[in-house]
């Protein structure tokens, strides 16, 4: 091995030469000196990239023995995110390296620039991989569709990013120039409070986005209402400053990462999920239209299906209380039916017996506090269809059919008067 590697510079050493006469005969004077290096550099350039790409070659051609994701998604994430290449260009710059002295043996003051050089490209092949590590997570919590830990590594690759780039940047200055590391790192604690505040909302978004991959409140695709900005639409994308939102009218919402956070945000994709969503709506009734039920309006009521038993039984409770009660003919004594107790009854074995109604949740018909306007009755129930636009015709129908049927208990429903 030993002996290939000598052989391996003297060969080097052999073409550095052929182009160091190959100059000297055929170049002026005044620009042998600057031909023989810019050729020499010239070679060293086109070794470094054919070693590179010879490597990257031989590197893809092993990893792709390993490109199917469900038996290798680690490999496949590597592969994917071109970590072999940075890993050949490495590899190939080392070798250069190495290749440099034999090819500018003759050429010794030219040593410290070209170290300097060489290092400088490590330090970019080095980044490239580092940031394109990153990309491996991504990739890799993509396959397994873990979307959760994809915001987390968002967060985490762009916040990597921008601190890696100064990084990197500040060790390529000192690589180039011969500046100790040293010396630089002791002089960042005199900038640190200038770099929180230059990174602010980059530190804010990281630390949010690590709280919702924690918390898995929400993620790329929910449904979402927040009502400080009035949006309500589908999460786009969360990067590690912006949320981009896509409205149901079509329009597209940006907020800052950092907001999710800190703000009241309502997520609706539950009940996509659940294939279930809520319905909340009162109707307000005239308090003036409010009445017992005497024996003639009961019978009238009795032909009503959903509310024929209720009225039956009830009925016989009156009756029975009514018959050991002094003045018994007075309405008012005992117990009574009222029109609106009747028909809050009706209200709810109606969204009972409606099969667009999920019979499992909640199904509420309550009276609201009396305002000026009337007293609410609010139906609080949940439809079994979270599709928008069948939601609507559900709850529609419902109403519709409400409203109308007050009538046949007197009731009267407010509505506003344009004077």
């Amino acid at each position: 091995m030993k002996k290939e590697i000598n052989d391996y510079k003297d060969f080097l050493q052999r073409i550095s030469d052929e182009i160091h006469f190959f100059c000297k005969d055929y170049f002026p004077d005044d620009f042998v000196l600057v031909g023989q290096i810019a050729m020499k550099f010239a070679l060293l350039l086109f070794l470094i990239f054919f070693l590179i790409f010879i490597l990257k070659t031989i590197i893809n051609i092993v990893f792709k023995f390993f490109f199917d994701k469900e038996k290798y998604p680690v490999m496949k994430s590597i592969y994917k995110a071109k970590v072999t290449n940075s890993v050949a260009n490495i590899l190939g710059i080392g070798l250069g390296h190495y290749a440099l002295f034999s090819i500018f043996y003759r050429h010794p003051k030219s040593f410290v620039f070209l170290e300097r050089l060489i290092g400088f490209l490590v330090v970019l092949a080095v980044a490239n991989m580092a940031f394109r590590f990153i990309k491996v997570l991504q990739n890799y919590y993509l396959i397994q569709q873990d979307y959760y830990k994809i915001i987390a590594i968002n967060s985490i690759s762009q916040t990597v990013r921008i601190f890696g780039m100064f990084i990197f940047s500040v060790i390529a200055v000192c690589v180039i120039f011969g500046i100790s590391t040293t010396t630089v790192v002791g002089s960042l604690g005199a900038i640190t409070a200038v770099i929180v505040l230059v990174f602010r909302d980059t530190i804010l978004g990281f630390v949010t986005g690590i709280h919702v991959a924690t918390s898995k409140n929400i993620k790329v695709g929910d449904w979402v209402s927040i009502p400080k900005y009035t949006i309500e639409g589908n999460i786009e994308d969360i990067s590690l400053l912006t949320t981009k939102i896509r409205n149901f009218d079509k329009t597209l919402s940006t907020i800052p990462t950092y907001d999710l956070l800190t703000t009241e945000i309502k997520n609706m994709q539950v009940m996509s999920e659940t294939n279930t969503r809520r319905i909340k709506k009162s109707i307000v009734f005239n308090i003036k239209s409010f009445k017992f039920l005497n024996d003639e309006a009961i019978s009238e009521l009795l032909k009503i299906n959903l509310i024929h038993d209720y009225l039956v039984e009830k009925k016989n409770e009156i009756d029975t209380q009514k018959s050991t009660l002094k003045n018994a003919d007075e309405i008012i004594n005992g117990k009574q039916l009222t029109n609106i107790g009747t028909f809050r009854i009706y209200a709810l074995n109606y969204l009972k017996n409606n099969p667009n109604i999920d019979q499992e949740g909640t199904i509420l018909v309550r009276q609201m506090e009396i305002t000026p306007q009337g007293m609410p009755l609010e139906i609080y129930c949940f439809a079994n269809d979270s599709r928008w636009e069948h939601f609507e015709q559900i709850q529609a129908d419902i109403f519709d059919h409400l409203l109308v049927a007050s009538k046949e208990f007197d009731l009267e429903i407010m509505q506003v008067h344009k004077i």
